[in-house]
């Protein structure tokens, strides 16, 4: 199975924007102009925000830009400085996974079966000293793939979480346990999201949001295998036919085949008189 994850540690923006007309940004390079033919009307800006009206307007006293029907004012690309949620890194996430093989007719999940009501408060997972906790501290699962906290909190990325169940069922139930490993799949991911509403004069708004965080991929998987007489059986009387079609195979390439039959047959075959 596979779940989704998303710590939020740093936002950029938050931008009123209304429907309307307005230049595009100087760091899109399609919306640059210098008059009006630069920017033919309903062409889309490649890259930018909006439809172009036609017109090559001033954006500030130093650049000219096209104008584009688009949410407006445009987002600026202003890089965040310092993680907002910089405390992030002590968050813990509790990540619950049961596992079911129906062919063994078992089931199994990742908590330590304890009468303990505040153990999973205070428990935090160590692969060697507490290998059954399933509460992970956002660094430590960071650290694990090889980055740094402040490095992802500040523009973000991907860590993928493997969960892998390896079982031999023939052995007790309590050795059956999860195996955690932590990969970096992603530098720099956010996302934007969006209030819409209208305002008293029936004007058309949306607040904007563009959100910087940390992004985690969980994905479970695992096989279980179990000894049984009857597939031991089925697998012994395979090998012992596919040995005796062999001979057989064997036998007639050499005597009918091979360049060298004739000898073959005498040393195979002796004829009485």
């Amino acid at each position: 199975g596979e779940n989704t994850f998303f710590l939020v540690t740093n936002f950029i923006s938050t931008m009123k924007q209304t429907q309307g007309t307005c230049p595009e940004s100087p760091s899109v390079l399609d919306g640059i102009c210098r008059e009006d033919a630069d920017c033919p009307m309903g062409n889309p800006v490649v890259h930018g925000n909006g439809i172009k009206t036609g017109k090559c307007v001033k954006y500030n006293t130093s650049h000219s830009t096209c104008e584009i029907y688009s949410w407006c004012p445009v987002e600026n690309g202003t890089l965040p400085r310092k993680p907002l949620l910089a405390e992030a890194e002590n968050f813990t996430l509790f990540i619950k996974n049961t596992v079911n093989f129906t062919k063994f007719n078992f089931s199994k999940d990742n908590t330590l079966q304890t009468n303990d009501s505040t153990y999973f408060k205070s428990c935090r997972y160590d692969p060697f000293t507490n290998p059954s906790c399933p509460v992970f501290r956002i660094r430590d699962m960071v650290e694990a793939a090889g980055e740094t906290f402040g490095n992802l909190a500040l523009l973000g990325g991907c860590i993928g979480v493997d969960i892998k169940w390896d079982c031999d069922l023939d052995h007790p139930a309590a050795q059956c346990q999860p195996q955690y490993s932590f990969q970096l799949q992603d530098r720099n991911y956010n996302f934007r999201t969006a209030t819409y509403y209208w305002d008293p004069q029936k004007r058309h708004y949306r607040s904007l949001l563009k959100l910087y965080g940390i992004r985690f991929d969980i994905s479970v998987h695992g096989e279980a295998g179990k000894f049984g007489i009857v597939p031991l059986a089925v697998s012994l009387g395979t090998g012992v036919a596919l040995l005796g079609a062999v001979t057989v195979v064997c036998d007639l390439v050499l005597l009918y085949l091979d360049a060298k039959a004739d000898f073959y047959w005498k040393e195979k075959f002796e004829e009485v008189r």
